[in-house]
C-alpha cells in the first residue's frame, strides 16, 4: 500500500502555516510595532520607505493611537524632520543618554553597512545628499550597494560589486576614515571582495581618491583597485 497519498514529486516535509490575521487594525498594530522596533525613529520617509499599505496616513493614526496609550512618543528627534516623528521611551532615554556637544569635539565613529539597512537613514528618513550631477550616478537604497557613515555623514556610497564608488566630501581625513570601514568589510568577511572601477563618474586610476583606497588596503589592477578577502 502506498504511504503518500500525493504526487512522488511533493517530497518532503509539510506543515500547515498560521491563519493570516484578517483583522486591519490588529494588522496595522503590529506592522507599526515592527517598524519602530526596525528603525527606533519612525519618520514619514522611513514609511513610505517599506511601502506599508495604507502608508504614512494610515501608520500616523495608529502610532497616535500607541502615543495615547503611552507605547511610544512623539518629538522632534531628527533636525529638519517636522515633528511627526515617533520613537519608544527606551529610544528616547538611549538619544539623550549621548552628550552631543562632547561627540562633535571628537572623530565621529564609522559604519560601513549596505544602502537598504534600516540603520541607514539616507534615502528613507533622510534625502540623499547632492553629489556631483556630472557623474551620471545616483545613490539609492538598492540590493548589494553599500553605504559608510562618519558621524552620522553620508561619506561613501558604493554600488553594487564596487564598480563606482561615489564621494561626498572633499575632507581628507574623513575619506581615510570611511575608506579604512569600506576595507574592513572585506577583512570582516561581510564581503568577499571589492573592485572600484570609478569614483565620482571618473576612472579610479590617477583619482585623488585612489591614494585613500591604497592606504587603507586596496591593491592597484587594470581593472581597478582590488581588495580581496585572504583566505
Amino acid at each position: 500500500m502506498p504511504t503518500r497519498s500525493g504526487p512522488p514529486t511533493l517530497a518532503g516535509r509539510w506543515s500547515i502555516l498560521p491563519e493570516r490575521v484578517r483583522d486591519n487594525t490588529l494588522r496595522a498594530h503590529a506592522t507599526a510595532d515592527q517598524l519602530l522596533e526596525r528603525y527606533g525613529v519612525l519618520t514619514r520617509g522611513s514609511v513610505q520607505n517599506e511601502g506599508v499599505p495604507g502608508g504614512f496616513a494610515l501608520m500616523y493614526r495608529v502610532l497616535t493611537e500607541f502615543e495615547d496609550r503611552g507605547r511610544c512618543r512623539r518629538g522632534y528627534f531628527v533636525d529638519t524632520l517636522g515633528g511627526a516623528q515617533f520613537s519608544t521611551t527606551d529610544t528616547v532615554d538611549r538619544l539623550r543618554s549621548f552628550d552631543t556637544d562632547r561627540g562633535a569635539a571628537q572623530p565621529g565613529a564609522a559604519l560601513a553597512m549596505a544602502a537598504c539597512d534600516p540603520a541607514n537613514p539616507y534615502g528613507a528618513a533622510l534625502p540623499w545628499p547632492k553629489g556631483d550631477a556630472e557623474s551620471g550616478h545616483r545613490p539609492g537604497r538598492k540590493a548589494g550597494a553599500l553605504v559608510v557613515l562618519v558621524g552620522g555623514e553620508l561619506v561613501l556610497y558604493v554600488e553594487r560589486g564596487g564598480k563606482t564608488l561615489l564621494s561626498f566630501t572633499e575632507d581628507p581625513g574623513l575619506r581615510r576614515t570611511a575608506a579604512v570601514a569600506l576595507a574592513g568589510l572585506v577583512h570582516e568577511r561581510r564581503v568577499d571582495s571589492l573592485v572600484i572601477d570609478k569614483a565620482n563618474g571618473e576612472s579610479v586610476h590617477g583619482n585623488t581618491f585612489a591614494d585613500v583606497l591604497v592606504e587603507a588596503g586596496f591593491s592597484m589592477t587594470p581593472r581597478g583597485l582590488r581588495l580581496r578577502r585572504q583566505v
